[in-house]
């Protein structure tokens, strides 16, 4: 294993994790790391350091303690209260006061002391100030990105938006004059050359022969206008059905660079304004008096194409047009412009270093402002409302300007590594994007100016060593107010190829207290449930989730207490755990990393070091919170987590249990009375492990044919029957395999005392399993159909069955809880009354009464009290029961046959095939090399796959008859 670490360092996981949010229910109180100010710690400090009493004093005097200062001591609760009291004041609530030590004695010491208590406000304090910087409004981690074929390799201009009418649609333009019109999914609708000269017309077809300089979108007449490097400008018509070249105005003085277009929505008869920039500094404006009408006067007869417009006979169009010019506003081309209707203000930017920007009113009445700085802009963005400026350039840096302080920048923002090729201000979310000629994106918050994200985008055409070529406007960021059927997003051009980025249209923190309104949102069911337990201590129930979202629920009143997105970045959650004092949750994900947090504030306490990068399937934690972890790996790694101080936890080896499972491990469970741990593999084996030796001393298995073996699903030790004398030598442990339930013994003679099958339906599985623990006197399985059943097994697996006469307990009870697969089932006793836990892949986890009445699902917007039974939701099994008998009756129709023998009537020929004798091997017989593990043939190869995907909550997309 130490080899293993030395060639790749798996620490580099949780580096490229999206850091986890927190948020906690505001009725728990404020926050200690708000209450408490400096002068409050320095009390405390002085609290805890002091002797306890002078006798203490003088013993350790008496001793040759002679450190210059006394030792520090801990606090029982009842002094900490006591000291909080005199440091804060009298008026401190003994809840709150309880809460903050529990906190802090994370490890139920019953005493804290002055390191753990520095320990604790180091780490709440560095939370909440990483929680205080927000999260990028990037939603993933790559954009979708598509080629631009029709491009002929050269790059895009230019990208517009049409969204009226609806569909939204994307315009692309091409630096060679192709006109792209795409969907909102980013496939092709249309495409339009731009034409070229009428005298160079040769076989009826006409080349455009120039370079397109810009491209923007005239929203209020379904245009585009078209800036090229022959001097001209074209205006396509785009409509639903229809995309046409229909004015090309030409014989400008010089090249139009840069393109910008306003108009009037609140009043569409006031005059549009198309305004260009050119490169030799100069800004062209025209006013289209009369645009409902058209744009320029329609000629007297119309020829073949579009209307040809020569510049110097625009003088002509005077009732339609309006023309001006302002020349030399810069001595270097324009690479931007942009106007400010509420204060008629021309914004334009260029690469000189003594007219960088330049702001100047149309009237030209008022002295310009003029920005000033080395290599100027290549690019710049402004917003009206914040009265702030974003500039980007050759020099790789990023300036944000004040509307009036033209002398120096609020900050300069460094990161770029090539040229900045274009920028924009998403005000919705206070963040700023910046791209680099390198593909390189950048997200930055205006507030704080930190980097939130750095995102490599992955274009196709990039080639390493290699600077891509891109247009000169690569962004077009579509944000709010948008149509209701719109999300925004940002579109990035890099060559011939377009991405599109979705983001998020509000302000993400990092997690913290919210407000009541905001905790207290109603929950929507989301991503599917992949682990769930019950914490007996705090009361609570712990869901996971797809999402890698951990969700904490009262369970008395079915309320929100806590919850934490982003646990393992943006991996599955597959599996967790409590410490022994739980006060502690252990998270395990499909990357292989694992994760400690404190229940009480959500705090990430330690990560634990990955020894694969595959998926962790199983924990439990020892007596002496050793945490023992299983799962593709197919060995069992250990943690010591008590008491660790550092953040990472390094694994330990010391469990001889390499070559001893032959293919994954998907279960495992202690019996600390027996002092054993179990583990549960996909090729159907079941081992039992010393705790002592650290060595497996048994061997489970049903059949003898490993190949054709079924995953063991779930294994379950009857902790009350393993405790005493007289039973531990009878069916102490259960396991799940293929819907049939084994009882084993560990000890005795025979280890095989009985075995069923549970679900109702045939061909199913169960993948959960629990009991009363204090009695074990009923045993509870959850299927793949959502059902879950409750055996008596107070008299069972208590004798030695044959197996050809193996019979199942009495059934109490059995209903439909879910509507799909259950993958917890767990008995609560909460004032001594038993509960049922139930979790689902449909998203969902209910509370039930042992008779089946519903109490009601967590997250609901109407709370329980489950004290009370008049608060319970009681329809909620018949909906699912009339739903399960309505599929019954389907599958009749249908005639469905399984391959799995109905339990009810089966044969002797059946009852060999199923309940083949098991093989167990003492320890030491079994103690050799084993070989490594074979590559899975079609057959077994088709059911991991199927096995990863139920495990990834499809069972129903799956046709287990036909795997292959």
């Amino acid at each position: 294993m130490d080899t293993f670490r030395n060639k790749k360092n798996l620490w580099t996981l949780y580096e490229k994790e999206v850091p986890h949010s927190r948020f906690c229910d505001p009725a728990c109180g404020v926050s200690p790391a708000e209450k408490l100010s400096p002068e409050h710690l320095q009390l405390l400090r002085n609290a805890f350091t002091c002797s306890k009493a002078g006798l203490q004093t003088q013993e350790h005097k008496l001793k040759g303690s002679n450190r210059g200062t006394s030792e520090e001591r801990g606090l029982t609760f009842e002094d900490f209260w006591d000291v909080l009291k005199s440091v804060i004041g009298p008026n401190i609530e003994d809840t709150w006061s309880k809460r903050f030590f529990d906190e802090v004695d994370i490890s139920c010491t019953g005493q804290i002391k002055w390191q753990q208590l520095c320990s604790y406000l180091l780490l709440e304090y560095t939370e909440r100030q990483r929680a205080s910087i927000p999260t990028a409004a990037l939603l993933e981690a790559q954009p979708q990105i598509r080629h631009c074929s029709h491009n002929k390799r050269e790059p895009t201009v230019r990208v517009v938006a049409v969204s009226h009418p609806p569909p939204l649609r994307y315009i692309s333009i091409s630096k060679g004059g192709q006109i792209t019109v795409w969907n909102s999914s980013l496939h092709t609708l249309k495409t339009l050359g731009l034409a070229g000269d009428p005298t160079e017309e040769v076989a009826n077809t006409r080349r455009f022969r120039g370079w397109t300089t810009d491209a923007v979108y005239m929203g209020n007449v379904h245009r585009i206008a078209i800036a090229t490097d022959c001097r001209d400008l074209r205006f396509v018509t785009i409509s639903s059905n229809c995309l046409l070249e229909e004015i090309h105005l030409y014989g400008f003085r010089s090249v139009p660079t840069c393109l910008c277009y306003w108009y009037d929505v609140q009043s569409l008869e006031q005059p549009p304004l198309l305004l260009l920039g050119d490169e030799k500094g100069g800004v062209h404006l025209m006013w289209f008096l009369n645009s409902s009408k058209g744009l320029f006067k329609k000629p007297s007869k119309r020829d073949k194409g579009p209307q040809r417009i020569f510049f110097q006979d625009l003088g002509e169009h005077s009732d339609m047009v309006s023309y001006q010019h302002i020349p030399s506003i810069h001595q270097e081309p324009i690479t931007r412009v942009m106007f400010e209707p509420s204060t008629n203000v021309i914004m334009t930017s260029s690469e000189s270093d003594t007219t960088s920007v330049v702001f100047m009113n149309v009237s030209l009445k008022q002295e310009p402002y003029i920005w000033k700085f080395k290599q100027g802009a290549k690019c710049f963005d402004y917003n009206t409302s914040l009265q702030l400026m974003v500039t980007g350039g050759s020099d790789r840096k990023v300036r944000l300007w004040s509307r009036y302080v033209t002398s120096s920048p609020v900050a300069t923002l460094l990161g770029h590594h090539t040229t900045v090729l274009d920028v924009a201000i998403y005000q919705h979310v206070g963040q700023i994007f910046s791209y680099s000629r390198d593909a390189e994106l950048r997200v930055w918050d205006i507030s704080t100016h930190q980097c939130l994200k750095v995102l490599r985008l992955q274009f196709p055409c990039l080639q390493p060593g290699r600077i891509p070529e891109h247009g000169n406007f690569p962004f077009l960021l579509l944000s709010p107010p948008l149509p209701d059927e719109m999300q925004p997003h940002l579109v990035v051009a890099c060559k011939d190829y377009l991405a599109v980025l979705n983001l998020s249209e509000k302000r993400r923190g990092g997690g913290g207290w919210l407000t009541d309104e905001e905790f207290r949102t109603e929950f929507k069911q989301g991503p599917y449930l992949s682990c769930a337990l019950y914490n007996p201590t705090l009361r609570q129930v712990v869901t996971g989730h797809a999402d890698s979202s951990v969700f904490l629920w009262d369970v008395e009143t079915g309320k929100r207490r806590l919850y934490i997105l982003n646990a393992h970045g943006e991996e599955v959650l597959s599996c967790m755990a409590l410490d022994s004092s739980h006060r502690r949750l252990i998270t395990g994900a499909r990357n292989g990393t694992i994760k400690v947090w404190n229940l009480l504030n959500g705090l990430n306490l330690h990560k634990l070091e990955p020894v694969t990068n595959s998926e962790v399937t199983g924990m439990t934690c020892l007596h002496d919170n050793h945490l023992l972890a299983v799962g593709w790996s197919q060995c069992i790694t250990q943690y010591s987590i008590a008491g660790d101080k550092d953040l990472k936890v390094r694994a330990e080896t010391s469990w001889k249990s390499n070559g001893v499972h032959k293919s994954d491990v998907l279960a495992v469970c202690q019996c600390s009375a027996l002092s054993v741990v179990a583990t549960a593999s996909y090729d159907g084996e079941v081992v039992i492990w010393s705790m002592e030796t650290q060595k497996p001393m048994l061997h489970l298995q049903r059949g003898t044919q490993a190949r054709s073996a079924l995953p063991v699903d779930s294994i379950l030790f009857l902790q009350h029957r393993a405790a005493r004398k007289q039973l531990r030598n009878k069916g102490v442990l259960v396991s799940s395999q293929g819907g049939w339930l084994c009882f084993w013994s560990i000890t005795g003679e025979n280890c095989s005392y009985g075995h069923f099958y549970a679900p109702e339906q045939p061909g199913e599985r169960v993948l959960s399993l629990n009991s009363d623990q204090s009695k074990n006197t009923i045993l509870i399985s959850g299927d793949t159909t959502g059902s879950l059943q409750i055996w008596d097994i107070s008299s069972y697996a208590m004798d030695i069955q044959l197996e050809a006469t193996c019979e199942q307990p009495p059934l109490l009870q059995s209903w439909r809880a879910h509507k799909r697969a259950l993958i917890c089932v767990e008995v609560l006793a909460v004032f001594d009354r038993l509960f049922v836990l139930t979790a689902s892949v449909d998203g969902s986890a209910g509370l039930w009464t042992e008779d089946g009445n519903h109490v009601g699902f967590f997250g609901q917007e109407v709370t329980w009290n489950i004290a009370d039974p008049g608060t319970y939701h009681r329809n909620t099994r018949n909906n699912l029961r009339e739903e399960r008998r309505t599929e019954g009756e389907n599958r009749e129709a249908s005639d469905v046959q399984s391959q799995v023998p109905d339990p009810t009537s089966r044969d002797q020929t059946s009852q060999e095939e199923w309940c083949s004798e098991a093989s167990s091997t003492r320890a030491g017989v079994n103690d050799h090399e084993q070989p490594q593990q074979p590559m899975y043939p079609c057959e077994d190869l088709c059911q991991t796959v199927a096995l990863c995907y139920e495990r990834r909550g499809v069972f129903e997309d799956i046709d287990h008859s036909n795997r292959c």
